[in-house]
């Protein structure tokens, strides 16, 4: 929920301490949420997605990578010494990536001295996600055997941008810093300067140079661990409200328990037989059912067009991670141009029985928030970099997915009377946000609207 001091409500200081999360990713976190308007909007999925996608499979993937190979024993890796790799600027990619990261650093100095940090936070980042490309790209594992001179000239670049980072992210997460620098067998003093004195950042362009061939690093170790799903709904309960609360929470839960061993016993009096959720422990009662049941997915629009005997549909065919792309029909002509439905990521509910509109056959669901008159109507989008196929996820609920929604049971209808567009955009049921492996989905602009 919202953050509110005054009530109480949110995760303070003394209780991020007992999370045992390291302060450096609640730092990260706080400063990427930065609000520009209103109270900071904290949803513990968004912090473990922040954590899982950017923290973890970017920043530390990237510098472990890097680090874990120049440490392995000679025919593997460089036996912790940093190689030399003379004319480092003659091979293109290498070239490529430092032309990238002067940018970056510059953007970043600029923001740094307005004192944009979360500008200045995103720009240290990026220079990471090249990092990462960089690494891919070059192959460096093959080019070992393959071509020697190539991977000594990517194995110190990447060095170079190793401790370039540890550099640019000291303000942001200074403890990080001194453990990158501890890996790197730097001492925090030898700071990188960019500016000569002319205050050109023209030594950012040279990344081979940052650091000396034939210095010995350290011990390379993970430096983010993963926050698991089940730690994320342990903590959501924990920290569920304010202080006060939560402590009524735990009482009234301790009383719905004793409710619901005694129900175990007696049949529902309902006349219908609804299977008993899995996971009985969470207190709910026992003919909910779980928003797991949805297959919703990450999806790519290949192409759109108008449907050739119906104005207000548009026929998709969208990539939802499959062998073969589905055919979806959409209503949704009146209310998004063709060219915006070309090309774009969108979720997608892919287990409800295939109906035909007009003639055409359409296999699955492109899910859209539309306000109160339902005269504006806007797609749910994923995160630029979620990935084609993947699982749309709610804290809190696991489980698969049905294969085929049961139309008899009205899951699909009792569920979506949940979904709905937050006061801050992202798309939730009821409180939980659609998260996916780079963070939570969001409407443009239609605040608080339903979402079918």
């Amino acid at each position: 929920g919202k953050f509110s001091k005054s009530h109480g409500i949110g995760v303070f200081g003394n209780d991020a301490k007992t999370t045992n999360i390291p302060s450096e990713v609640w730092r990260y976190y706080l400063l990427m949420n930065r609000p520009e308007v209103s109270d900071t909007l904290f949803t513990w999925a968004d912090l473990q997605a922040k954590l899982n996608s950017e923290l973890l499979n970017n920043l530390g993937n990237f510098i472990n990578r890097v680090l874990s190979f120049v440490a392995k024993p000679a025919g593997g890796g460089y036996d912790s010494i940093i190689p030399d790799a003379p004319n480092a600027e003659s091979h293109p990619l290498t070239n490529a990536l430092a032309e990238k990261t002067n940018k970056w650093v510059e953007q970043y100095l600029e923001a740094m001295e307005k004192v944009k940090l979360k500008q200045g936070l995103k720009s240290a980042m990026a220079i990471s996600s090249d990092g990462n490309a960089y690494l891919q790209e070059s192959q460096f594992w093959r080019l070992y055997k393959e071509d020697p001179a190539t991977c000594a000239i990517v194995m110190k670049t990447s060095v170079g941008v190793v401790y370039l980072l540890s550099c640019l992210l000291e303000p942001f997460m200074p403890s990080f810093s001194r453990e990158v620098l501890h890996q790197l067998n730097m001492s925090p003093d030898e700071d990188l300067s960019f500016c000569d004195d002319k205050g050109e950042t023209a030594k950012a362009k040279r990344p081979w140079d940052f650091v000396s061939a034939g210095h010995k690093i350290g011990k390379p170790v993970p430096l983010f661990k993963e926050l698991k799903d089940e730690q994320v709904e342990a903590f959501r309960i924990k920290f569920a409200g304010s202080q006060a609360e939560r402590i009524l929470k735990e009482q009234a839960e301790a009383e719905a328990k004793k409710v619901a061993e005694k129900l175990k016993g007696t049949k529902l009096s309902e006349g219908s037989s609804k299977k008993k959720q899995s996971g009985g422990s969470k207190s709910k009662t026992a003919e909910e059912v779980s928003v797991a049941k949805l297959d919703i997915r990450v999806g790519l629009i290949r192409k759109a067009e108008k449907h050739p005997d119906a104005d207000s549909l548009y026929v998709e065919e969208i990539d939802v991670g499959e062998e073969a792309p589905r055919t979806v029909v959409s209503g949704l002509v009146k209310f998004i141009p063709l060219e915006e439905m070309q090309n774009r990521k969108v979720c997608v509910l892919c287990n409800l029985k295939p109906v035909a509109m007009r003639g055409i056959k359409s296999h699955a669901m492109v899910l859209a928030a539309s306000n109160e008159d339902h005269t504006k109507v806007e797609l749910v989008e994923p995160p630029e970099s979620a990935a084609v196929g993947e699982r749309v996820t709610f804290a809190g609920f696991s489980g698969e997915p049905e294969a085929s929604l049961n139309a008899k049971s009205k899951t699909w209808e009792k569920l979506s009377a949940d979904l709905h567009s937050n006061g801050e955009l992202v798309a939730c049921y009821k409180d939980v946000p659609f998260t996916t492996s780079a963070g939570v989905c969001k409407v443009k602009t239609i605040a608080n609207g339903e979402i079918r």
